[in-house]
C-alpha cells in the first residue's frame, strides 16, 4: 500500500489506503468583517432615526427651552387713571344748606360762614325740619339726592368727616349739612385739604399688559 502526502498539506497529513481526509476551505474574512460593517452602520441609523423622533415629540431640546423660557415672561398690567370715572365736583360746585338740630343758637350761620371760607356756596342757613330737631345724636346728618352719594356729598364729607350720609327724594342738586347734638366743629381745613386731595386723585386701574423677561 503506497503512501502519499498532498503538496498543500505541507506533509502533515499521511494518507493510506483508500479514504483520504476531507479538504477544508478557508474562511473568507472579507465577507465578515463586511457584515459587522453592515450592521454597525445598521444600529447607528436606527439609533440617530430614534433621536430625531425624541426632538420631535419633545420640542426640540435646547432650542424648544430656550423658546419656552421666552413664553414664560412675567405679565405686569400699567396702572393708569381710570377714565370711565366721572370726575367729583369742586367745593365752588357745590351748594349746602346747613341747618341746625341742636337747642344751641348761632351754630348754623357759623358753620355756614366758615364752610364759604373753605369755598363752598351756601344755600339756606336756620334750624332742622321737625323730622331732624334735636334727634341729630351724632356729630351732623350730611343729605342729598341719591346722585349725590358719588358726587357732592363725599365732597363734603371731608369737611366734617364723623357724619352720617342720607339721601332723601329731593329734586335739587343741594345738599343739607345738618348739625347735631355730639357737633362741636368742622374737621380742621388741614384735615379736610388733605382728605379731598386724596379724593380726588384718579384711582389707578390695569390697562395694557406688558411682558418682562
Amino acid at each position: 500500500m503506497s503512501m502519499l502526502t498532498p503538496p498543500d498539506m505541507g506533509g502533515k497529513y499521511r494518507i493510506t489506503g483508500d479514504k483520504f481526509p476531507r479538504m477544508r476551505r478557508r474562511r473568507r474574512r472579507g465577507r465578515l468583517v463586511l457584515g459587522v460593517v453592515a450592521s454597525v452602520a445598521a444600529l447607528s441609523l436606527v439609533g440617530w432615526g430614534t433621536l430625531q423622533l425624541i426632538d420631535v415629540f419633545t420640542g426640540g431640546g435646547d432650542e424648544a427651552s430656550a423658546v419656552g423660557s421666552k413664553g414664560d415672561c412675567t405679565t405686569k398690567a400699567d396702572a393708569s387713571p381710570s377714565a370711565s370715572a366721572a370726575p367729583l365736583p369742586k367745593p365752588g360746585q357745590i351748594t349746602v344748606n346747613v341747618l341746625n338740630a341742636t337747642a344751641r343758637g348761632g351754630l348754623a350761620k357759623k358753620t355756614a360762614d366758615e364752610l364759604k371760607k373753605r369755598g363752598f356756596k351756601i344755600g339756606d342757613v336756620g334750624n332742622a325740619t321737625a323730622t331732624y330737631d334735636k334727634k341729630v345724636k351724632g356729630t351732623g346728618v350730611l343729605l342729598g339726592q341719591s346722585t349725590a352719594l358719588k358726587t357732592s356729598l363725599p365732597v363734603l364729607a371731608t369737611q366734617l368727616a364723623s357724619a352720617e350720609t342720607r339721601t332723601d327724594t329731593r329734586k335739587g342738586a343741594e345738599v343739607d349739612l345738618i348739625i347735631g347734638t355730639g357737633f362741636k366743629s368742622l374737621t380742621s381745613k388741614a384735615a379736610a385739604d388733605k382728605a379731598l386731595a386724596a379724593l380726588s386723585a384718579p384711582e389707578p386701574t390695569a390697562s395694557a399688559s406688558k411682558k418682562s423677561c
